[in-house]
Order: structure tokens, then sequence, then C-alpha cells
């Protein structure tokens, strides 16, 4: 199954990053700097002048993307740019942000905050906590040709509620303004179960599209798919009908479930989703309705890069401190002597306030060395030492 990057609420309540890994090998279905048409080979391949071409004149575009590859954001920057050059009159939506930062996306748009300023302001540490250099270069393009960027997306906690509780457990007035989703398709609720099942939560294994629990992670999942679409709705519907582009990840995009589908419901169907395609893809995957047209990205695999560290626990915001809410056996965390219950109030001397101030620690610790953090366990503080493998050669 292709690689995707889907950020999914897991049956225990907490936000996940879910990557489906692919099992295929080395394929050359797609050729490099080349576009193919998903089911149609008979068209294919074609050029990014003529994907440019078809897609300047719909009314949405979704482009996807693994959220952590380089080369999948440098591709975006590429279509974000030709896509400009075809059609000036244009906004582009992040899944990245949540409504409640909207007025700082607008602020960096006028060019009246610094970079360091725009991420504090849009609480990027919190909401997305993955590498802002990774996306930069997208939001300075769109402030330097003035291109208006929209927040997609809503607060985790929301989703996290909706999966622990249901939709209709959520009172009108803190559903921030998402409707009812459309019901979701056969195919996309036994697709969301094959990744409901990959997940740790106790006994996940065993369950079917029946159990309560799985359907509200559905229903999480829908409530995300749908705020995407209602904001790309309402920006294409501006004064001047702009092309509206969406910058999510390919999981919300695929084969029409996610995103496609909720778009549909809300009345729209002029829509185009485009994905790059790695060297390591599984041409099986390429069949009619994976995506009107994917890319290329290159003839040989990605360069490897190291991979990034983990303590290997599950977190939850707490009163004071993050509580850790599981942890994986033989994980750095597990070594360390962390525990599910502990609460970290302090790593690498700083105090902690939020999951992302650990999530940063982490990213920052080199290969090798070793990390303290300071837990509360039944009342009593606790230094515990994470120590961090060297990379091995």
């Amino acid at each position: 199954m292709r690689r995707f990057a889907a950020m999914l609420a897991c049956c225990c309540g907490v936000v996940l990053s879910v990557e489906l890994m692919s099992a295929g090998a080395f394929a050359q279905c797609v050729p490099a700097a080349a576009w193919v048409l998903p089911g149609d080979p008979v068209k294919s391949p074609l050029t990014t002048k003529d994907i440019i071409a078809r897609a300047s004149t719909h009314n949405i575009v979704l482009l996807g993307e693994q959220h952590d590859s380089v080369d999948h954001h440098r591709w975006q920057l590429q279509m974000l740019a030709a896509l400009h050059a075809a059609r000036p009159d244009m906004v582009v939506g992040f899944e990245m942000f949540p409504r409640r930062v909207q007025g700082a996306l607008d602020r960096w748009i006028a060019g009246q905050l610094t970079e360091s300023q725009f991420l504090g302001e849009a609480d990027w540490r919190n909401v997305w906590q993955m590498d802002a250099a990774l996306y930069l270069p997208l939001f300075h393009w769109a402030r330097i040709n003035r291109v208006p960027m929209i927040a997609l997306n809503v607060d985790r906690a929301l989703i996290r509620e909706v999966a622990e509780k249901g939709f209709d457990s959520i009172p009108v007035e803190r559903r921030e303004g998402v409707s009812r989703p459309a019901e979701p398709t056969d195919n996309y609720t036994r697709w969301l179960l094959g990744i409901f099942r990959e997940h740790r939560c106790p006994g996940s294994q065993a369950v079917t599209v029946a159990d309560p629990g799985f359907r509200r992670f559905v229903e999480s999942q829908q409530v995300w798919d749908r705020a995407m679409a209602e904001a790309l709705v309402a920006a294409h519907r501006r004064e001047r009908k702009p092309l509206a582009v969406g910058i999510l990840g390919s999981g919300h995009v695929v084969r029409g479930f996610g995103v496609p589908h909720q778009l549909n419901a809300l009345g729209v169907a002029d829509i185009m989703s485009l994905f790059p395609w790695d060297a390591t893809g599984d041409c099986s995957e390429l069949v009619k309705g994976y995506a009107d047209a994917v890319y290329g990205m290159s003839g040989l695999p990605n360069e490897a890069r190291p991979q990034r560290a983990r303590l290997g626990v599950v977190l939850e915001r707490a009163t004071n401190g993050v509580l850790i809410k599981q942890v994986e056996a033989s994980s750095i965390g597990a070594t360390a002597g962390m525990r599910a219950g502990d609460i970290a109030v302090e790593i690498a001397g700083v105090k902690v306030e939020a999951i992302a101030d650990i999530a940063e620690a982490v990213q920052r610790q080199a290969p090798g060395t070793w990390l303290p953090i300071k837990i509360v366990r039944s009342g009593e503080a606790i230094e515990l030492i994470a120590k961090f493998p060297p990379v091995p050669k």
C-alpha cells in the first residue's frame, strides 16, 4: 500500500500521525517528471503544461502530500507557482492551521508579521508540531504573491472529543461551525478500518465496522474532512470566485474518499486531485479513481534520511504538565523508566507546558546523546534520562 501520512484520531482518544507504508518495490509506472492518469494509460504520460491547463479550469484543486516529505512540499511549491501563473485570482487553504488562527494568516499575508511572529501567533508548536521548515517556502510564496492563505482545519480537541463521544454529543456551539458530514461510502469505511486496526489500541485487531469505538473514529475523520471541504467551498465562493487550492495530506483525498466526497455532498463536483508519486510507490494502487493525476517525483528512490528520534510514548494534555498515557515496549521512553500515568513536568531543564514542548526537545536531540526528563509519579518528582542511540553506520 502506498505510503501516506494522515493526522487521525485514534480509538484511545489521542491524535496520532498514521503512516501507511508501501510494500511495493521500486516501480517505474510513473516516469520521472511526467504525469500519469490512473486507470487511463492510453492518455499517459502528460506534461505539467497539460495538467495545469486542465487544473486551472476547475473550481478547487487538491494537492496531496506526505507531511514529512521535503520533496512533496517542493512539488507543491512548483504547482502553486504554475497554477498562479495560469489563474492569478487564487487562494490557498492549509490543513495545518485550525480556523481560530485565521487572523495570523491574514496578518502574515499583509506583511505585518515576521516569520517567528507568524509561527507564534499561528500556534504552530501546538497545532501541527512538524518542522516548520517543511512548509515555510509555501508560506513565503503566498506572502510574496499576496495570495490569501486559508485555515482549513479545526482544533484537534474537537476531533479528539468526537472520537471519544461521537458527533451528536458535541453541542452545536462547540462544533466550530462544522455541519453534519455526509455519510461515508462503504469503501471508505473499510479503508479506515484497516488504519484503525494498525493502531496500538488494545483489542483493535478484532474490531469490526459495527464496533461503537470504530464508528466514532470514522465520525472524527469525517469531521476533519467536512471542515476542510467547507472551508475550501467558502474560499471559492468569494466575490470573484477564485481558484481554491488545498494543501493537505493525501490520505484525506485518495480515491475520492475524504474531502472530495464531502465537497460533492456540498454541491461541488468541479474539483481536481493531484498527487506526487514516489519511485517506491506500489503500481497496483494506480487504478481509476485513485487521483485525477499523479506526478513522478524521480527515477530513483529518495535519498535515505535519518529517522527522527522517538521517545515511543503517547502523550495527552494535563493540568500541570503532560500526561504519559502509553509507553511502547522496548522504546527509548520505556528504557528510561517512563510509565503510563507519569506526568512530564520538565525536559532538558525547561518547564513542560504543552505536548509540543516535549516534541520539540526530542526533535532537537542529537543521536548518541542523553535527554533529562523530570516526571511526577504518585506525587513524587523523579529524574529520568532518555538515552538516544547513535546513528547506525
